[in-house]
């Protein structure tokens, strides 16, 4: 099944494609998720070895989604002590079977464009 977080209006909507359409099923408010669509149906599993740095998405019962550029990783929930802040910069590490996370700083800079 195919699900995607709709963030617009300061709501965020959880749909899922069933024949040709999209479905909500959820409707929250949206907190510190930017506005957009992700298409978390896309996302592969987190590698342990890895650090993952990205905005938290999403939780539901299985599974956190987090946003590492422009790609989605989902990390198991039960790894996680407590459900990390959705909407928050964080990045998660893991230490041996369980998930780590902290607050990633915000980088400012400039770049010539």
């Amino acid at each position: 099944m195919k699900i995607r977080i709709l963030v617009m209006n300061g709501q965020r909507l959880v749909q899922s494609e069933q024949g040709a359409q999209w479905n909500t099923e959820k409707v929250e408010k949206a907190g510190a998720v930017k506005p957009g669509i992700y298409n978390i149906h896309l996302a592969v599993v987190a590698d342990k070895s890895k650090s993952h740095d990205g905005p938290i998405i999403y939780a539901d019962k299985e599974h956190v989604y987090q946003q590492t550029g422009r790609s989605f990783v989902k990390h198991n929930l039960a790894d996680f002590d407590k459900v990390p802040e959705i909407g928050g910069n964080s990045i998660v590490k893991y230490s041996g079977e369980k998930a780590v996370v902290s607050k990633a700083s915000i980088k400012l800079g400039r770049g010539i464009s």
